[in-house]
């Protein structure tokens, strides 16, 4: 084949190619206008269930109004058996349309609509719930990772304000980020505890505050300890990551676990089984948080201090201690009262369960 024949050649190629992938296109856009059909049904059919939904909710209210005023002037027995029936229906029927719920358009929360505007979060399939909530699980891990290598670098290796503000801005990006995709995975039917949400949002203060911190005599003083603190935090963060995942899997597994349970920087209920291994570490870190507030509440009263950064970082890491504390020694005690106190080895040795419910009951003390 001469040489002036080869792009005639290219170009019969070409055209080939082109008309067989016109063909392709016009398959193409067939199907893209299936889909933009289906899309169209799909919205109108989410539209009529969240209003066919909203009406019957209507209605149950109606009904339940209708028998609260039924039984409130002495009924019958036959009557009362029969609002007590109408109850449990109606109880029923809203557990049937939380569940349908999950498969439709939810209602940002307030804090989204002010961030993201009206844009829809909802999840509306399985897969896709848990690839936003391992994505987040990621998220967590990978700047825990960050933030614990950064307070290293700013404890041992390079002492700079700079290195500290970049620190600082870490922690504020970080949970100012978290506060948003939590409320995402509430929206999405998370039953994360609102505390830890509540301590997001606050430790993303604690840490913009401890960013505009001025440079001086109290920031040096403190300084040292902050990182420590950071460090710890974060370690016990990773921590708990592994072990919260190991627990949440298990569970699963076993069926006993909602779906879009996540790792939290607290102790929850299904942690149970580790509550020897992990509470140390949790109330070693809240306690590390009251001993900062005492060294800035000490700190505030030094004849150096000007800085109204000291009492208002006092207050929050006060703040963060007690709310920690009552939040995870709730969830244990609600947990001692509801399983009894458990010592594994006279368990299995000697059948032994020692619970408060068993102590009240036996005399020894009266419930409130």
């Amino acid at each position: 084949m001469s040489r002036e024949s080869s792009p005639n050649v290219l170009l019969f190629a070409a055209l080939d190619d082109w008309n067989d992938l016109e063909k392709e296109y016009v398959q193409l856009d067939e199907e893209h206008k299936k889909y933009c059909d289906l899309l169209s049904q799909l919205s109108a059919a989410q539209k009529k269930c969240i209003t066919q939904i909203a009406h019957h909710r209507y209605r149950m209210k109606c009904i339940g109004d209708n028998i609260a005023r039924a039984t409130k002037n002495s009924p019958g027995e036959e009557e009362k058996r029969q609002a007590a029936d109408l109850k449990v229906k109606l109880t029923e029927r809203k557990i049937n349309f939380h569940e349908m719920e999950e498969n439709l358009p939810h209602k940002n929360s307030l804090y989204l609509r002010i961030i993201l505007g009206q844009v829809n979060v909802s999840l509306l399939t399985k897969e896709a719930k848990f690839i936003y909530k391992k994505d987040y699980e990621t998220f967590k891990l990978t700047v825990s990772y960050i933030i614990l290598a950064l307070t290293f670098v700013a404890a041992f290796a390079v002492s700079s304000r700079w290195c500290d503000a970049a620190l600082n801005f870490l922690l504020v990006w970080y949970y100012c980020t978290l506060t948003i995709r939590e409320s995402i995975l509430r929206v999405n039917g998370s039953r994360i505890k609102g505390w830890w949400v509540t301590h997001h949002f606050v430790s993303t203060v604690c840490a913009a505050i401890s960013l505009i911190w001025p440079d001086g005599f109290t920031y040096s003083q403190f300084r040292y300890q902050h990182i420590l603190f950071v460090m710890y935090i974060s370690f016990v963060y990773v921590l708990q990551y592994y072990y919260q995942s190991g627990c949440l899997y298990r569970l699963r597994s076993l069926g006993e676990s909602h779906e879009m349970d996540i790792t939290v920087e607290g102790f929850m209920s299904w942690m149970w089984k580790g509550l020897s291994f992990l509470l140390p570490f949790l109330f070693v870190g809240y306690f590390f948080q009251l001993y900062n507030a005492y060294c800035l509440f000490v700190l505030a009263y030094h004849p150096r201090c000007t800085e109204w950064q000291v009492l208002a970082l006092c207050a929050i890491h006060f703040f963060l201690f007690v709310g920690n504390t009552v939040t995870t020694s709730m969830v244990v005690v609600n947990k001692i009262k509801a399983d009894g106190f458990q010592i594994p080895i006279l368990k299995n040795k000697y059948k032994f369960k020692f619970g408060i419910g068993n102590f009240l009951s036996q005399g020894h003390g009266h419930a409130e």
